[in-house]
């Protein structure tokens, strides 16, 4: 049996205006050499402006450990629940947003 001792144990804690969450229907993604920056936006039916309510930068291998997570998630979830069905068409992205992704 391995010793539990001499792991070490991570404690997060979070606050409650974080645990309530964003919605977000739209993830942009840019990128430079250094850095991944996702936008989470809430795009609503109507509004012809919508603003980014949460920016999250990661460096190239968080980003790539943030793609099997998700995918492994995504695999684990049709698992229990049947194929997730996409959009025939992606929503209409403006092309003058954000960083070019260069750095």
């Amino acid at each position: 049996m391995a010793d539990n001792k001499n792991q070490k144990q991570l404690n997060i804690e979070i606050d409650e205006t974080v645990a309530d969450g964003t919605y977000s229907n739209l993830a942009i993604i840019n990128h430079s050499v250094s850095e991944f920056v996702v936008d989470f936006v809430n795009i609503m039916p109507g509004r012809p402006k919508s603003k980014v309510k949460s920016r999250i930068i990661l460096t190239p291998q968080h980003a790539k450990r943030l793609l099997k997570a998700l995918g492994d998630n995504v695999n684990r979830f049709e698992s229990a629940h049947g194929e997730i069905k996409d959009y025939d068409q992606p929503p209409t992205i403006p092309m003058n947003y954000g960083p070019t992704g260069e750095a």
